[in-house]
């Protein structure tokens, strides 16, 4: 990807904005290469395959979930096509001021613990509205007659709505607890995998879940949380997955804060810390031994996932 081939993406496909400046963000993140347009924009274009998904799932979804939020999120204002040569969807969507949440910024406030709870309270509260079985979203109603219910039954749910399972990561995260066992406690690792593969299950209606629910994709301003970005994991299911946030950003003393407004049950936060650790060793192993900041992030976040 570059910029030439991106200003052309642009000016062919969105002729209004040809004429405001594209500027790339680096370091951007790993799923997308993303320009700033203009002062009022954003482009995010796919890196790799993985990534193709996003763009049409935040235009479908998240403006239906915004207005039930209390911090804002991306608002696309453009789905742009492959192209030029370009091989997947992209997207335009509002740019959000703000500096990327750190540990050492926001990891001992309690403020900052209520108000990441309040938000997943919002999310999961979303009230289910039941799409014909097979149907995809945008089959169900126009864009501009977006309901007030937004979200459904999982056995409702398109395949590119349903969250990410613990189990479905068991193999992965078994492989990476051998390749650094030589780093971290294996034996305490092992353990709390097979906690949060047996502790029991969500029982009750999946949610909406954020599905990547880390410091990245938090913004602040003037020191004060202001939106959540990266939606691309956005799902319906067990909303355990979105605990990482207490292991990635918080202290011991704001993490009690954060299960305590939010209320999660024994089962649930046993289940986090599963989430916390297979992600962090998902990520350690992929970045770390490049990465010196990755490595020290994901290091605090296994770390903090064993310790509870």
């Amino acid at each position: 990807m570059d910029a030439a081939l991106a200003r052309r993406l642009v000016d062919t496909q969105f002729p209004q904005w040809a004429g405001l400046p594209l500027k790339l963000l680096d370091p951007a993140g790993s799923d997308h290469v993303i320009y700033r347009l203009g002062e009022e924009l954003s482009v995010r274009l796919p890196r790799h395959a993985d990534a193709i998904g996003q763009a049409r799932k935040e235009s479908t979804w998240l403006p239906r979930l915004a207005p039930h939020l209390p911090l804002a999120v991306p608002e696309p204002v453009g789905l742009g096509e492959p192209g030029l040569g370009y091989p997947w969807p992209w997207a335009v969507s509002r740019w959000l001021e703000g500096e990327v949440a750190t540990p050492e910024a926001l990891g001992d406030s309690p403020r900052a613990a209520v108000r990441l709870a309040e938000f997943l309270a919002a999310l999961q509260k979303c009230t289910p509205d039941v799409f014909p079985a097979g149907a995809a979203p945008e089959d169900c109603f126009p864009a501009e007659a977006a309901p007030k219910d937004v979200r459904f039954p999982a056995d409702a749910a398109p395949e590119d709505v349903r969250a990410d399972t613990l189990a479905g990561r068991d193999r992965a995260t078994r492989a990476a607890i051998s390749e650094v066992a030589g780093v971290f406690d294996a034996e305490a690792m092992t353990a709390l995998w097979d906690a949060a593969l047996s502790a029991p299950e969500w029982d009750r209606p999946p949610v909406w879940c954020h599905g990547d629910f880390h410091t990245g994709n938090l913004l602040t301003v003037d020191g004060r949380l202001s939106a959540v970005i990266d939606f691309g994991e956005l799902g319906v299911g067990d909303p355990a997955c979105d605990l990482i946030i207490a292991f990635t950003l918080m202290s011991p003393r704001s993490r009690a804060v954060f299960r305590g407004a939010l209320g999660v049950d024994d089962a649930t936060w046993t289940r986090g810390r599963g989430w916390a650790l297979a992600t962090g060793l998902n990520a350690y192993t992929t970045y770390a031994a490049a990465h010196p900041r990755v490595a020290a992030q994901t290091s605090r976040q296994i770390t903090a996932a064993l310790a509870g």
